[in-house]
């Protein structure tokens, strides 16, 4: 009983420890910004990605995204149509 408790209290200072800031984050004041939600997205890296960002900032509505995808999905298989196996087919 006794190990399980310093086992628990190690990790808990060990996890104070690493969230911590240290002197040089304060004085520069880059440490971890606790009054954020949350960190800044990066830059969506596909069309869906572009799209879905558009959708949640309210720039284009639910009918719009959805047209939009619809077209993505027509284009890809255009471009790379699914051939089905012949002994795949019931």
């Amino acid at each position: 009983m006794v190990i399980l408790l310093v086992a628990m209290l190690g990790l808990l200072a060990a996890a104070v420890l690493a969230f911590w800031p240290s002197e040089e984050e304060r004085a520069a004041g880059t440490g971890p910004d606790r009054t954020a939600g949350h960190a800044e997205p990066s830059a969506p890296s596909s069309l869906e990605g572009v799209l879905t960002a558009q959708l949640v900032a309210g720039e284009i509505t639910r009918g719009q995204y959805l047209r939009a995808l619809e077209q993505i999905a027509a284009r890809d298989e255009e471009r790379h149509p699914m051939a089905v196996p012949w002994d795949a087919r019931p």
